[in-house]
């Protein structure tokens, strides 16, 4: 086998390959030889057709298969005596597949840049420092009561926060237009779940009432035939319900895991999981500030093949977010909307891997137990939690990949220049505008 590696445009390498006539000649004979024993054809009896026979009747489609089978062989071949590593799934393409003459194809592909790793003791970073305070703990109480409200059916006027159900039909020069109307939709006064003066123009409206309110779409509005446009919505409130905020009892605590210990043991298991989630919310924020300094550090081409298999995932990502993966076609989601938020992974992880290939890290079983026994607190049974996980190499994998992530950030963290900040609890829980389309502690790798 000959090989010859040329260098294309950036990342992209063409690598031609040659095997010889003599060796694509004795595999395919090897095989044609190895069929005349099993072969059947009328005239003959089983394992004594001439070979000359199978070759005339099986030679081609052998030869084809022989072939195919060479050339990968060959490509791997190839990549291990050239010491390449491929970032991607390469591209075969025959030159020359003649019978008698040598096999001659090409494979073209990119490798994986070369990275040289910054002076981290240049990223200077701040690290929020918060403590939950009594407030706090109280707004947790209030948001953890709204979510076991219940409602009540009310004959007043609207008024905010209530759940409305309502029938509209939105109108644009006095023509409706599309997705702008529903029948018997549920809304809480409010929530700012609809465009801006939506929701306030309900406040104050009687039971039954009818009503046509006129509205702006923001200037940002995802649909461009509707961004800034004056528009008019025609609504019927049909119920109102206000809601019903569930007493702070034995009963409110039992309906939370706490069957002992009233308010105290109540309070310390909220604070607990608000302590966790901070911790974890610190962790987020101070990751994502390094993630930015390594970005400004490092400038990397970035194999395409690489890019375009991270679109692909965070195109399906988003697609299962809304429950419609099997609905729409992930090709009709432009590349464009996920560009940046894929080559910002891509970079990232070939920096992280980088820095674990140069340290020689390997994930530490101790972080990974003490990860999985803080995920599996959260369970009623725990150990049955722990022994899923390690009977589970996959989803233990993904543990320790995670695990490994941190053990990387924190030697970035011992290297970098850190000065804290304080902040308060809310603050720090509230994702940054850079997760903006991201879900919360949603990782960049």
């Amino acid at each position: 086998m000959q090989v010859l590696v040329e260098n294309g445009e950036g990342l992209e390498r063409k690598m031609t390959i040659s095997v010889s006539c003599e060796e694509v000649d004795s595999s395919v004979n090897s095989r044609l030889r190895e069929a005349a024993g099993k072969v059947r054809l009328d005239g003959f009896r089983a394992g004594k057709v001439p070979f000359k026979v199978v070759k005339n009747r099986f030679g081609k489609g052998v030869r084809e298969e022989v072939i195919g089978e060479l050339m990968n062989r060959s490509v791997f071949d190839a990549f291990n005596q050239e010491s390449l590593q491929p970032a991607g799934q390469p591209k075969i393409e025959p030159i020359n597949t003649k019978e008698g003459e040598d096999l001659e194809f090409t494979v073209i592909f990119e490798v994986y840049p070369e990275v040289s790793l910054p002076d981290f003791s240049q990223i200077q970073v701040e690290q929020p420092v918060a403590e939950i305070t009594k407030d706090d703990l109280g707004s947790m109480i209030e948001t953890l009561r709204e979510q076991r409200r219940t409602w009540e059916d009310v004959e007043r006027s609207a008024e905010d926060k209530d759940l409305v159900n309502i029938d509209y039909v939105g109108r644009k020069g006095g023509e409706a237009f599309e997705g702008g109307a529903a029948k018997g939709s549920n809304l809480v006064l409010g929530s700012e779940q609809m465009i801006p003066g939506f929701e306030s123009g309900i406040i104050g409206k009687k039971l039954g009432e009818q009503f046509t309110i006129a509205l702006r779409f923001p200037k940002e509005y995802h649909n461009a035939e509707l961004a800034d446009a004056e528009v008019e919505f025609d609504i019927s409130l049909n119920t109102i319900k206000q809601e019903i905020l569930p007493e702070v009892d034995e009963e409110f605590f039992k309906s939370f895991g706490v069957e002992e210990g009233g308010e105290t043991a109540f309070h310390e298991e909220i604070k607990s999981n608000m302590e966790r989630e901070l911790k974890a919310a610190t962790r987020n924020k101070i990751k994502s500030k390094i993630m930015d300094a390594l970005l400004n550090l490092i400038d990397l081409s970035v194999p395409d093949a690489l890019l375009q298999g991270e679109i692909q995932g965070l195109k399906a990502q988003a697609l299962q977010k809304i429950g419609n993966e099997q609905a729409v076609d992930p090709s009709l989601l432009p590349d464009a909307l996920f560009q940046e938020q894929a080559n910002r992974r891509v970079v990232l992880g070939l920096v992280l891997g980088e820095v674990i290939k140069d340290k020689d890290l390997k994930a530490d079983p101790i972080k990974v137990r003490e990860s999985v026994e803080e995920l599996a607190s959260t369970y009623e049974s725990p150990d049955e939690v722990i022994n899923w996980y390690y009977g589970n190499k996959e989803q233990l994998a993904s543990i320790e990949s995670a695990v490994l992530e941190d053990q990387v950030f924190d030697l970035i963290i011992e290297e970098a220049v850190i000065t804290e900040k304080k902040m308060s609890y809310q603050e720090v829980i509230k994702p940054d505008e850079a997760q903006t389309g991201k879900e919360k502690g949603e990782s960049d790798l």
